[in-house]
């Protein structure tokens, strides 16, 4: 299953040479995840509020590959590499048209209130596993 999220480069997201500093694309990738579980219909508020559960970024693999520059457009692609009971690895990448930008392995956790590790339950796995 893949997501794709498209974002302009404003100037406040590059550097002095009018190239998107590098964190940025971590902020990218961020919305890029938010709108896919947004869309597959998982309401990340109400996960919190009703079942005290969030999901949290837990490891990040980033490859920056060649610049994005002020006024690009550009697409993330989300694409659900495994999910295991409490754990969701996907691949994130960054393109200009064709060009691939940026590409990242994330991890994210299923966490409690208490900040341990949580199932993640079964409806939210079968909506990620489409």
């Amino acid at each position: 299953m893949s997501h794709r999220f498209s974002c302009r480069v404003y100037y406040e997201d590059t550097d002095l040479a009018g190239i998107v500093y590098y964190a940025n694309y971590l902020k990218f990738i961020e919305r890029a995840r938010s709108e896919w579980v947004r869309e597959i219909g998982v309401d990340q508020g109400a996960l919190k509020g009703e079942q005290g559960i969030v999901f949290a970024v837990r490891r990040v693999e980033a490859d920056y590959v060649a610049p994005a520059r002020f006024d690009d457009l550009l697409e993330i692609t989300t694409t659900l590499d495994d999910i295991t009971a409490a754990r969701i690895m996907l691949t994130q990448d960054v393109r200009r048209e064709d060009t691939l930008l940026f590409h990242s392995t994330v991890t994210l956790v299923c966490l409690g209130e208490d900040g341990r590790p949580a199932r993640i339950p079964a409806d939210i796995r079968r909506l990620m596993t489409g």
